[in-house]
């Protein structure tokens, strides 16, 4: 295919997706999902629009029926333009430099751009093997449970191969770290800050509590180079100066290892944590992908055709909205165009050149798995 015509169609269709404001807050994803159910339903999709909360929107597009279920997830709603210094309209895709610059250009519509240039690929060559989906959902950015974790939770969508849309440099992503918050309070006796021996500081409790949480967790490292971490975001306590606190909190950002069982890493925290009450506030396990999976194979075949290198292996720091179905047998790999580390930032961009080699190494991976 010619590289100038392809990058001059996926262009054109980013364009309609940064025009299109999906930022949280507020998180409403009406206007994206109602054009990206527009185009698939023109290409023959049967297209759904789902939510459960007013204004978060998620479109479920799909081609064919049975196995295998191949799903394709990006999200449609970006961080906001906040105060943030832009050199151009952060609502207007624009190319400079072989850089397209808008808001979410790299994180994630470029990855959206791919998929419905796909979805057009697929619908013109024919009934699939199985059935394709095309999910593009809300409430990522929030990571909020109206999204993906909705079609999860619904059972809208039950994929043998799930392939999430994330800016990994084209990179594969075959395993993610599983993600926990807890909360852990202590609770002491109010006082007059003048007499303080008449009370019990809840901060000091929790100043206890930390220190032997930081003594007490063991970092574990994994084959592929994974850390598992322990991190305190959050830290509350005390009314005003002149009061002894009777109440403090503190909440903690956990990342397990793909192999590690999320329940028993659950019952070591409480176990670091003793001397408070400790409350799970959310949380999901981690995946891993085999190298001998279909979608991981078609992957690395397709990437090893067009660049003529192996494909690179990612690890990443953050989590996807693979982990949602972390716990389903599944294969799940995460892959896209732009660097993480250009999104959430002022005059976020994408590579048109990546973009362009994206869209080519999802078609030969489709041509590989489904037809």
């Amino acid at each position: 295919m010619d590289r100038r015509k392809l990058g001059e169609e996926l262009l054109a269709l980013l364009g309609d997706l940064v025009a299109l404001p999906s930022t949280y807050p507020p998180g409403d994803t009406s206007r994206i999902s109602a054009y990206c159910r527009d185009f698939l339903s023109a290409l023959g999709y049967r297209v759904d629009l789902i939510a459960r909360t007013k204004g978060t929107d998620n479109v479920v597009a799909r081609l064919g029926s049975g196995t295998p279920s191949l799903v394709f997830n990006a999200h449609s709603d970006t961080v906001g333009v906040g105060e943030r210094g832009w050199n151009t309209d952060p609502f207007k895709a624009v190319l400079k430099g072989g850089r397209v610059y808008g808001l979410g250009a790299a994180n994630c519509k470029a990855s959206m751009a791919v998929h419905l240039w796909l979805a057009r690929e697929i619908s013109r060559a024919g009934k699939p093997r199985g059935e394709v989906v095309f999910t593009f959902v809300g409430d990522e950015e929030n990571l909020g449970p109206d999204g993906m974790a909705y079609l999860r939770e619904q059972g809208t969508v039950k994929p043998t191969t799930l392939i999430v849309a994330a800016p990994t440099l084209n990179r594969l992503v075959l395993e993610e770290r599983g993600v926990m918050w807890v909360r852990a309070t202590t609770r002491g006796k109010a006082a007059h800050a003048g007499a303080p021996h008449t009370g019990d500081s809840a901060i000091l409790r929790m100043h206890a509590v930390i220190a032997a949480l930081q003594r007490g967790f063991v970092a574990r490292r994994s084959k592929t180079g994974q850390q598992s971490t322990v991190s305190i975001g959050r830290i509350r306590g005390g009314e005003n100066i002149n009061v002894v606190p009777d109440l403090c909190t503190i909440e903690v950002d956990r990342r397990l290892l793909p192999d590690e069982s999320f329940d028993a890493a659950f019952a070591e925290m409480k176990s670091l944590l003793a001397g408070a009450e400790v409350e799970l506030l959310t949380g999901t396990p981690g995946f891993s992908a085999p190298e001998s999976g279909a979608g991981v194979k078609a992957f690395s075949a397709s990437i090893q055709a067009l660049t003529g290198r192996p494909a690179e292996r990612l690890n990443v720091v953050g989590a996807s909205d693979g982990r949602y179905f972390a716990q389903d047998g599944i294969e799940i790999l995460v892959t896209g165009p732009g660097d993480g580390a250009d999104s959430h930032i002022p005059n976020e961009f994408v590579e048109l050149d990546q973009l362009v080699d994206a869209a080519l190494i999802h078609r030969g991976a489709i041509e590989r798995l489904i037809f």
